[in-house]
């Protein structure tokens, strides 16, 4: 069988995907003899995209294990920081800096940027989809949407931006946790009946497998759910992926569904809510009796956020092309409204504006090539995220997402 079109790891780390004139550049400054000039480098934004007010910085782990190895020291702020990309003051914040000979790592821009931009808008979008739902139960289920051999980092993208769980199982393994699912439409369609297909997914799904179904496929859903209800017992959940052209209002027809059931005694079975779902749709979902949204497209085909890489530093003087600010700068944050703000000095003492003590975020992570701390799982991190989801969810001044 011929090679699918996609770059193997050693490809990624031959620098076989850079833009050519990296590549072009580093046989330049070669021949000048400057491979060993030392350089400072910044990663930063000018802005979110569609006005968001901060992302979740996502794909920093990825970025480390590329490095391994570089004449490379790296610094940054924790992944999973939600961030803010600019100081009220001008100059962009860096979330990352790398230090070290530019031909060391200068073909690796491209390949850093794509892990940093890509993974954190998908962490991003998906963070928004987790304040809309006000903290509550979220999937993601939308690796179809993108090319498969990009599975492994939406999922891990989307579950640390706030989703708690995946349906792929590579992207599950990858974060130490059990894929879910519930039946496709397909499965349904194959047997040709509802009740039938409930009942043999009931007689032949694994044990540990959540008893969850589609009640949408030929029947109205208030009937299928009651159906689904009747041939299962202890039945977990359905799911309702009604499709536009038959949703009319999807709040009332979620209502209603919750109110027939719980009228024959079905309290305990859940609502999942499925089908073009973004974080509007899901703030006007709320409070009609759904307990768990999995959303798909908007999450895996999220924004990127454009991170730039910008050399600020040479050989230990303060440089930068046209419209960047020069030198080495430091992130600071308020650990209470979690603004930010960026200086030349590490030590400076930083008050926001709500009067709180600023802190100093950013960790060294890699010196000449090696880690100095141990990676953090996906969990670890992701918990990391929610406690600052909860906070701005919480802080009324933070509501507008």
């Amino acid at each position: 069988m011929e090679r699918l079109f996609i770059a193997t790891e050693e490809d990624i780390r031959q620098g076989k995907t850079m833009d050519v004139y990296f590549q072009r550049s580093l046989a330049v400054l070669k021949a000048l003899d400057m491979e060993e000039t030392r350089v400072k480098a910044e990663f930063s934004a000018g802005s979110l995209p569609a006005g968001w007010p901060w992302a979740v910085i996502c794909g920093t782990e990825e970025v480390l294990r590329l490095m391994e190895g570089l004449p490379v020291d790296l610094y940054g702020i924790p992944e999973g920081t939600v961030w803010r990309p600019r100081s009220s003051r001008g100059p962009r914040i860096p979330f990352m800096n790398i230090e070290g000979p530019y031909c060391g790592f200068g073909e690796m821009e491209t390949s850093i940027l794509g892990m940093l931009c890509h993974s954190s808008g998908v962490a991003t979008k998906a963070a928004r989809c987790k304040i809309a739902a006000e903290m509550g139960h979220l999937m993601a289920f939308g690796n179809r949407r993108m090319h498969p051999a990009l599975a492994p980092m939406l999922d891990r993208s989307a579950y640390i931006g706030g989703c708690d769980g995946v349906a792929s199982p590579l992207g599950a393994d990858l974060i130490g946790e059990e894929a879910l699912g519930t039946v496709p439409h397909a499965l349904i369609l194959m047997i040709g009946d509802e009740v039938k297909a409930y009942q043999a997914f009931n007689d032949h799904a694994h044990t540990g497998v959540p008893r969850i179904v589609l009640v949408d496929t030929f029947s109205d859903e208030r009937f299928g759910a009651l159906e689904a209800c009747r041939t299962i017992p202890g039945l977990e959940g359905i799911r309702l992926d009604t499709p536009g052209s038959r949703r009319g209002s999807f709040r009332e027809l979620i209502q209603e569904v919750r109110w027939e059931m719980d009228m024959a005694g079905h309290h305990n079975v859940k609502i999942i809510a499925t089908g073009g779902l973004d974080e509007d749709s899901i703030s006007k979902l709320q409070g009609s009796g759904v307990d768990s949204f999995g959303v798909g497209t908007s999450i895996s085909n999220a924004p990127t956020v454009d991170f730039s890489m910008d050399l600020v530093e040479k050989e230990g003087d303060p440089i930068s092309k046209r419209g960047k600010f020069s030198g080495r700068k430091y992130p600071f944050r308020c650990p209470v409204c979690l603004l930010m703000d960026v200086s030349l000095d590490r030590d400076d003492e930083m008050d926001c504006q709500c009067g709180t003590a600023m802190e100093m975020i950013e960790v060294k992570m890699m010196e000449n090539g090696l880690r100095t701390s141990v990676a953090e799982s996906a969990q670890h991190i992701r918990n990391r995220v929610l406690e600052q989801l909860r906070m701005i969810h919480d802080n009324d001044n933070n509501r507008k997402i």
